[in-house]
């Protein structure tokens, strides 16, 4: 269903280095959606695309061992000190999406990749503001990833929780993780105004077709995938 964005659960006051991206819509609708899962001490969780650090440390709070990936710098540096200034104890590594721990198993994983449509001009880097959000040409280039290494990191029954916007094309995500072994749902759908991002690129985006003239909302979905 489609629901507005209610406050986070438990997020709490975060300190964000310049660059880093802070919580916003989606990562409160996600935050939602972890807290529903009933995270319990004996759970390994894993943080992909950490950022500030948010989900990482709420899922801490249940007493989950949770591990944290993030590709920039900033990101690690900021999810460490938020971590150890809520007293929780995080793992933050810093690589790209899964890579650093492609041999480990998670009861759960949980991301909020970059999913915004950018210019094919664009190019993927490690560093800047922009690592937090552009997703290359069709705003899949960490989705598909993602999608394709979560089977790999699941133990048996566990779950995938994804975030990301309606323009990156939701029934992809779900066929994907379906085609890779997955049961997969949409579980919330919620539409919110247009942030700084989208609202820059809105000429663009139009000129793709994927905004049209008068839409003035973006819709997120959170997409849960279970491992048999």
């Amino acid at each position: 269903m489609t629901t507005a964005v209610a406050p986070p659960v438990g997020l709490g006051r975060l300190w964000t280095l310049p660059g880093v991206y802070a919580p916003q819509a989606d990562t409160h609708l996600l935050a939602r959606a972890l807290h529903a899962e009933g995270l319990t001490a004996d759970m390994d969780v894993l943080d992909v695309c950490t950022g500030s650090g948010a989900l990482a440390l709420l899922a801490a709070r249940s007493g989950a061992r949770v591990l944290a990936v993030d590709i920039s710098l900033r990101a690690v540096m900021t999810a460490r000190m938020n971590a150890a200034r809520a007293g929780h104890r995080v793992r933050v590594l810093r690589g790209d999406l899964t890579g650093p721990v492609a041999a480990q198993r998670f009861d759960l994983v949980m991301s909020n990749p970059p999913y915004v449509p950018a210019p094919g001009a664009r190019r993927s880097r490690s560093h800047g503001p922009e690592v937090a959000w552009d997703a290359g040409l069709c705003g899949r280039r960490a989705l598909d990833r993602i999608c394709d290494h979560a089977p790999g990191l699941l133990r048996p029954k566990g779950v995938l929780l994804l975030v990301h916007s309606g323009l990156c094309g939701v029934e992809e995500t779900r066929d994907r993780l379906t085609a890779n072994g997955l049961r997969c749902t949409v579980t919330t759908r919620a539409a919110v105004p247009f942030g700084p991002v989208m609202t820059r690129r809105l000429p663009w985006l139009r000129a793709q077709g994927l905004i049209g003239a008068g839409e003035d909302t973006e819709e997120l979905v959170v997409v849960r995938a279970e491992r048999s």
